[in-house]
């Protein structure tokens, strides 16, 4: 960190506000925030508290509409209001570098990735096209993209999410930038390219000397990278400290609230659920802005304009009625497990196998090895999480069940019924049992359609019921999901994430199914909305006798939400057995990488450089033969290149050489 007084960047009473069309939103009220240089400054906070719109006004990439009404932004002293635009740029463009959230959509689909990465250079810099192609690859190479002579030339779709993350770090880096803005770098990302993302990151930092702002809603990766932390709320910091003094001895009553609701810290088998929404930014607010939400808010926490006030060296926070005793993290008791039910399985898996074909244009024919062999069982009542890194082929199976994919070869039995010996008609009944409910819930509705419609479509397409009926089905599913009937005259874009995740979750009950296929159902959602939704998923479960299949690369949630759990790496099960066995004592050496690779919200615990898998994923292709982790493995050896088979009774292992030490475990 840096040993100099004045910090890289200061922040003084930064307000932002957005223009709508009848009146404004005010994004940021007064906010104070510093960052050295060397420094890590994580910001963290729900969706809607500020944190994103804080970074987009240092950088003046406003939504339409924003503008910065207030206070002061200082970088190195200057302060960027006071520059004109052509200064402005120059320092935007040389000093500060930024990396989206989603990769693909920060890349432009028509140009080469060598352009893309060199373009900061021709405009700020006019650097020829052969020597900008030259930097491009070498500053390529340094983020750890494999063979970047050949990446330079190849378009954003045709490679990977982590090699996409790879290029916007790539093209924020290209001018060594003093400042690297991070939003939400890893959201997407499985645990296993968030790990190395967030090593590159602080790897970067300390070869450039920069300064990083991390923003992010995982409290996990906070712990684990950020030197001081800011908590953001109603567009207000709320509290700043140090990463150790904020997770030891949390002040604000907000900050106790998000560290409540992380699946590490689920008591008595439930998580922790913040009530209420955030607050109206478009309306006048007064006294703390968390206090509707507030188990301890008093009178005078709905009257008092409450600022940060000291709590200790570096420790600050605006809350009248703050936290006195720390709050502990690892109390977690998990779910109560089920008992295997011996009577027949809702779903019996088999042997189940998807290939795709590839070619055309010209090109050779050639078969992609999606899902190879995989088998398992669904009981009633019981949830099997699928896990592994993006590319194993678990949102395939997920398809496959749900019968948006024909199998290549194998079996599903839904109900004793084998799907694929289903006549059209009897295919379609089939599809009232067995429901999917997507990552993007927004993007899978028609944004043109109501709720009332999109909840009664499935009842339609299936003949159910007559209009009458049809409606006062979706008034009940609303019910029962949690949110107000108003809500059917309503369209999906007034909805947030989480509320567009309960109309999801509500459109697969829909036709009242025995299995919903969850894909990855809260990878998009903050910390205290993951939770709202998870709780839902296990009352309704319950109360319905539901069965899911749990797509997902976080193993704590499905630590928190399966009863039992399947390993996947490049199409096969490596790993299965009851969730907590496989969490806590891991067998296949893939499992164990991907547990050591997920956040903790410990800045205690410092990951183990060393300990990630290396590379990307091989080729679907042409996949290794026998043991497919075998070419990142570190324990192979010359048998591994024979297939293992899953052995074991309850907890099994398709390995040579299995794990036998426990592992303490990830809650």
């Amino acid at each position: 960190m840096s040993t100099t007084h004045e910090p890289l960047l200061r922040l003084r009473g930064l307000s932002t506000d957005i223009r709508l069309r009848r009146d404004a939103v005010h994004a940021l009220d007064r906010v104070d925030l510093h960052v050295d240089q060397g420094e890590t400054l994580g910001i963290v906070g729900e969706s809607g508290s500020g944190k994103t719109m804080t970074v987009l006004s240092v950088m003046g990439l406003l939504p339409a509409g924003g503008q910065v009404v207030g206070g002061q932004i200082l970088f190195d002293g200057r302060d960027l209001r006071d520059l004109d635009p052509k200064r402005l740029r120059r320092v935007r463009g040389a000093e500060m570098g930024m990396v989206f959230q989603d990769p693909l959509t920060s890349l432009n689909p028509t140009m080469r990735i060598g352009a893309q990465v060199a373009e900061p250079l021709r405009v700020h810099q006019g650097a020829g096209r052969a020597e900008a192609r030259e930097r491009a690859v070498e500053i390529l190479r340094r983020v750890g993209m494999p063979r970047p002579d050949k990446i330079v030339d190849d378009y954003p779709h045709q490679l990977s999410g982590g090699m996409r993350q790879r290029v916007v770090i790539a093209m924020a880096l290209i001018r060594s930038p003093r400042l690297l803005i991070a939003d939400e770098p890893t959201t997407a990302l499985d645990v296993t390219t968030q790990r190395q993302i967030l090593d590159l990151i602080d790897d970067l930092r300390e070869e450039f000397k920069m300064a990083v702002i991390l923003v992010t809603h995982d409290l996990g990766v906070i712990a684990g990278r950020a030197d001081r932390v800011a908590v953001m709320y109603g567009g207000r910091v709320v509290e700043t400290a140090t990463t150790a003094d904020l997770f030891a001895s949390p002040r604000h009553r907000y900050t106790e609230a998000l560290m409540r609701a992380l699946p590490e810290s689920a008591a008595d088998g439930r998580l922790y659920s913040i009530p209420g929404m955030p607050p109206d930014l478009s309306r006048p607010l007064t006294g703390c802005r968390f206090a509707p939400r507030c188990a301890f808010a008093a009178d005078d926490c709905r009257t008092t304009d409450v600022t940060l006030t000291p709590a200790g060296p570096g420790h600050e926070h605006a809350c009248l009625h703050p936290v006195a005793e720390p709050v502990p993290l690892t109390a977690a008791a998990g779910r109560p497990r089920l008992a295997r039910d011996p009577a027949e399985p809702v779903l019996a898996v088999r042997d189940l196998v998807k290939e795709y074909d590839t070619g055309g244009l010209g090109k050779t024919a050639a078969r992609v090895s999606a899902v190879a062999g995989v088998s398992f069982d669904v009981g009633p009542g019981e949830t099997l999480g699928i896990v592994g890194e993006s590319g194993c082929g678990k949102s395939t199976v997920g398809r496959l069940v749900a019968g948006l994919e024909t199998p290549t070869a194998g079996r599903i039995v839904l109900d004793g019924a084998d799907t694929a010996a289903l006549d059209p008609r009897a295919r379609r009944r089939m599809h009232r049992q067995v429901q999917l409910m997507f990552q993007d819930s927004y993007a899978a509705m028609n944004p043109r359609m109501r709720v009332d419609a999109i909840l009664t479509e499935p009842l339609e397409i299936q003949r159910v019921g007559d209009a009458a009926a049809r409606r006062a089905r979706a008034a009940e599913l609303l019910d029962q999901v949690g949110l107000p009937r108003r809500a059917l005259e309503r369209y999906p874009h007034e909805f947030s994430g989480g509320q567009l995740q309960r109309i999801g979750l509500a459109r697969a009950l829909a036709l009242r199914p025995r299995l919903i296929v969850a894909d990855e159902p809260v990878s998009a959602l903050d910390v205290s909305v993951q939770a709202q939704v998870l709780n839902l998923m296990r009352d309704l479960q319950r109360d319905l006798g539901l069965s899911y299949v749990f797509i997902s690369h976080d193993l704590s949630v499905v630590d928190y939400m399966a009863d039992r759990v399947g390993v996947m790496y490049l199409g096969k099960l490596v790993e299965t057995g009851p969730a907590h066995e496989v969490v806590r004592t891991p067998r296949h050496p893939y499992t164990r990488a991907l547990l050591d690779a997920v956040p903790t919200p410990d800045p205690g615990h410092t990951p183990t450089r060393g300990t990630a898998i290396e590379g990307e994923l091989p080729s679907a292709l042409d996949p290794p033969t026998g043991c497919r982790f075998r070419t990142r493995c570190p324990l192979a050896q010359d048998i591994c290149a024979t297939e293992p088979t899953l052995q074991g009774d309850t907890h099994q292992v398709a390995c040579h050489f299995p794990l036998r030490q426990e592992r303490p475990a990830v809650a």
